[in-house]
């Protein structure tokens, strides 16, 4: 009796093949997301008044409650091998660290902008704005974002190119997203591709899970805007306390918020190295495709 298992050595047929491929995975996955946002939208209009809840909080919720499940059941399922980033034995570890790591981080850009004076608190502020905090650039932003930059365009450019060519064009596209965003300018879309990008890039790279980005991602924005004061990424938020920023463009990132400044950018670029040298060292660096087929060969 044989008792070895029963392997399918068949060739998938052409079509599969090209349904399988990484860049047709990444734009199939890429077009159901812009049919969540535009569900999302319509369904805005339609939605009972709730009082404390703008248009913009209804969008969010409504696309992190559509896109969530489509993900589970239908994006995860596409390419091959099929991956769920959301399924993490250790999820809540991962998600804990990088609330802690977002919040840190921009601590410290906040602490050495108050040893320069360019950073003061000069009033208390109010908690009006924390349920439009939570939900727009917390929950919803960090939710969406992550899965569509790390969870998605990250996966298959990297299986496709390799990680380099990933972490290289995930952090380009991460930063021009945010030239529509008020008071947006080049320097500040440099400067997020360089402190965000690479930094949420590694983070994934690192746990091959969208929990620890998403963390360090919701923290990011909730410290700053929430408790600091500062615009997020361009958008005026109300925090727990009233806050100025004034002094050279450089170091205040303008209107855009200490984002686009060199202490954020070198803050979160040198932590986002660091995640980086431990995912290489962890042997989380992957060739693209055509280098793997070689090596097969």
């Amino acid at each position: 009796m044989n008792d070895n298992p029963i392997v399918d050595t068949r060739a998938k047929p052409l079509w599969r093949k090209i349904w399988d491929f990484p860049l047709v995975a990444m734009v199939v996955a890429g077009f159901l997301c812009f049919v969540v946002a535009q569900i999302a939208g319509a369904m805005v209009p339609l939605t009972p008044p709730v009082r404390g809840f703008s248009a913009e909080m209804k969008f969010y919720v409504l696309a992190v409650l559509i896109l969530v499940p489509l993900y589970i059941f239908v994006i995860a399922r596409l390419g091959d091998p099929k991956r769920n980033d959301l399924r993490d034995p250790n999820w809540l570890r991962h998600l804990l660290l990088g609330l802690l790591g977002g919040t840190v981080l921009f601590s410290i850009a906040v602490a050495i902008a108050g040893l320069l004076g360019i950073y003061r608190i000069v009033g208390v502020g109010s908690l009006n704005g924390l349920l439009a905090a939570l939900v727009v650039p917390t929950i919803g932003a960090a939710v969406l974002e992550e899965i569509l930059f790390r969870g998605i365009l990250f996966r298959w450019l990297e299986q496709f190119g390799g990680s380099w060519l990933a972490l290289l064009l995930t952090s380009a596209l991460f930063g021009a997203a945010h030239l529509g965003n008020p008071n947006a300018s080049w320097i500040a879309a440099v400067g997020i591709a360089m402190e965000a990008g690479v930094m949420l890039g590694a983070a994934y790279m690192l746990t091959r899970s969208l929990w620890l980005p998403i963390g360090i991602h919701a923290a990011w924005n909730f410290t700053q805007g929430q408790i600091y004061d500062i615009p997020v990424s361009g958008t005026d938020v109300e925090g727990f306390v009233d806050a100025r920023l004034s002094g050279d463009p450089l170091l205040t990132g303008q209107g855009f918020g200490l984002e686009a400044s060199v202490i954020a950018i070198t803050v979160a670029t040198l932590f986002g190295l660091w995640l980086l040298r431990l995912a290489i060292r962890k042997g989380e660096l992957k060739p693209p495709m055509w280098v793997k087929s070689r090596d097969a060969a």
